[in-house]
């Protein structure tokens, strides 16, 4: 398996993409995670910078589409094989510029692809 980067990483235990973390650390994932409050969640730390971080397989987002704009060039960047659009995340123009890339844009529900065993 791959490095999974949670962008829009919360520390609020409600949070979807604080139960993300949670689920893809106990799958045994190898995780990172960029979020405006730095802090820990399951060991992970979430950094407030983007960091170059290598070997990124898969880009699980909880920002909305607005809110993805600043970040596109970044995550382009980093080459993942797949973006995860999350409910809430879905992005048709961002999808067109990752698949000019050969990425993958995946809509769909992290937490419901680790729970059927698909991520």
């Amino acid at each position: 398996m791959g490095k999974a980067l949670v962008m829009g990483a919360s520390l609020k235990p409600s949070r979807y993409s604080n139960i993300a973390i949670n689920r893809l650390v106990s799958a045994g994932e190898e995780v990172v995670a960029f979020g405006l409050r730095t802090g820990e969640v399951a060991g992970v730390k979430i950094d407030t910078e983007l960091l170059k971080y290598k070997d990124v397989d898969t880009v699980t987002l909880y920002l909305n589409p607005k809110n993805q704009e600043p970040y596109y060039d970044y995550i382009l960047g980093l080459n993942p094989k797949r973006v995860i659009f999350n409910p809430g995340t879905e992005n048709p123009y961002f999808y067109a510029q990752l698949r000019d890339k050969n990425i993958e844009a995946e809509v769909a529900c992290t937490l419901v692809l680790l729970s059927t065993g698909q991520y």
